[in-house]
């Protein structure tokens, strides 16, 4: 680890903690609108890891996640660097926004660019003056408007060291997903750094179990790197990697009734739920397509034909994820 570390023009010393504001923009009455980050620095070298939030300005679990890792005590004992920025579309936030002011989608607009549209100006900037100073990074996401997921890790497991870290964070499922072009998780593979996107939730709204999950997670990945003390760890739940995920899609429109909560095991052909019109005269079965985990579903009742409803994860050995996963809940409650 460097003696010093440069952020936003200003130097941090290792031991040293701050909060820095890195210009982005300003509105239209030249209000300054700038991305708060905070940086931690241990005495003693290690890696530097950022974990981000709302890059969907909807996607507010993440935010959570963040705070309580900040008060956890043993950052005390912190080696190497961390890198928060539980806000990072600051725009989309304050207007309760999945996007921009431009209506693009900064998840697709890396690396950026300082002469391009304002979602290419801001990931330039995440570029810039965070992705390009780190090793490691942790990426909080949850599901889109309307729309609830189940904890979940997604990576390009083909890299042996996110594979090592997704297997760290200890969540029952990780999905094996290609990047997406313009996508931060794309921008770190070309970078050749490790990175992690956890999902899990639904966009404005907290929940509580994802939470938790989420702050256990970054945890353990922050010992298994050597940036916290280890200690024993309570036994964690089984990992298991999906090759494959499906969404079932709305037949017809209408009313949906669903009987098939998150973590569910469905069979191929199983009904997940009907679509029924106000007068009860149409009942028309959703079925799914493959089998699997019920990974995602919407929270809409209202659909149109080719509403995205269910989204199904397939696995080698189904019995033994749902298995995992009903063990889980019971120790939820």
């Amino acid at each position: 680890m460097e003696k010093e570390f440069s952020i936003g023009g200003q130097i941090i010393a290792p031991g040293e903690h701050r909060i820095v504001h890195l210009v982005v923009a300003k509105l239209y009455d030249f209000t300054e609108v700038s991305l708060p980050v905070e940086v931690k620095r241990g005495k003693s070298p290690g890696p530097t890891l950022f974990i981000s939030s709302t890059i969907h300005g909807d996607e507010i679990n993440g935010i959570e996640i963040i705070r309580r890792l900040l008060t956890y005590k043993p950052l005390k004992k912190l080696c190497g660097t961390l890198i928060t920025i539980p806000v990072v579309n600051i725009f989309g936030f304050n207007t309760l926004s999945r996007y921009l002011p431009d209506r693009r989608d900064l998840n697709r607009s890396f690396p950026g660019s300082s002469k391009g549209s304002m979602a290419a100006q801001l990931a330039n900037l995440f570029t810039v003056e965070i992705l390009d100073k780190c090793t490691h990074g942790i990426d909080l996401h949850t599901g889109a408007i309307h729309r609830t997921n189940l904890p979940q890790i997604r990576g390009f497991i083909g890299d042996r060291d996110t594979k090592n870290l997704a297997f760290q964070f200890g969540v029952p499922v990780i999905i094996n997903a290609n990047s997406r072009d313009g996508s931060l998780r794309a921008e770190a593979h070309k970078k050749n750094i490790p990175i992690l996107l956890y999902e899990g939730g639904e966009a404005l709204r907290h929940d509580e179990h994802v939470i938790r999950m989420g702050v256990n997670g970054i945890k353990a990945v922050m010992r298994a790197i050597g940036m916290l003390p280890s200690k024993p760890q309570p036994t964690r739940p089984e990992t298991f990697i999906s090759e494959k995920t499906v969404w079932v899609r709305a037949p017809s429109a209408g009313i949906l009734t669903s009987g098939k909560p998150l973590g569910a095991h469905v069979e191929a052909k199983e009904n997940l739920g009907f679509i029924r019109d106000p007068f009860g005269k149409h009942n028309v079965p959703v079925r799914a397509n493959v089998g699997g985990i019920v990974i995602g579903k919407t929270q809409l009742p209202l659909v149109n034909k080719g509403d995205a409803l269910f989204h199904i994860a397939t696995f080698i050995n189904t019995h033994k994820v749902k298995k995992t996963l009903d063990k889980l809940n019971s120790l939820e409650k």
